[in-house]
């Protein structure tokens, strides 16, 4: 099995945008007219949809509201990945620290509201 996940957003274009610069995902899907996209990073895929669409059942037509989500994408140097970032100008909401739990991690926020979490695992927690 395999779990992937998607947003459903007004803001598809500027998602894909975002996470290709971001990560160097790839786009492995483009719907005509922009109305949904599948991006791919590794074995992980992620995918936007616009909102309201008739074509969709009604558990998939509401747009996300912004709150209460987040993504982590595990690297294996952080420090490297939180230079980088900086360089391309994305804002750090959190910058780069460590936690009791043994992660090294920044963060920034995608257009839709959600933190998404650049991680190194250091070690276990004690």
């Amino acid at each position: 099995m395999k779990i992937w996940s998607g947003v459903i957003t007004e803001k598809v274009q500027e998602s894909k945008d975002f996470y290709v610069r971001l990560l160097g995902c790839d786009v492995i899907y483009e719907g005509e007219d922009s109305w949904v996209v599948l991006l791919q990073l590794g074995s992980s895929e992620i995918g936007f949809m616009k909102p309201g669409l008739e074509s969709q059942a009604a558990v998939f037509r509401p747009a996300f509201q912004g709150q209460g989500m987040w993504f982590a994408v595990d690297v294996d140097d952080v420090e490297k990945e939180y230079r980088r970032v900086r360089e391309l100008g994305f804002p750090i909401e959190v910058a780069l620290r460590d936690e009791p739990w043994g992660d090294r991690h920044f963060v920034v926020v995608d257009p839709n509201g959600i933190g998404v979490d650049i991680v190194q695992r250091m070690h276990a927690a004690s």
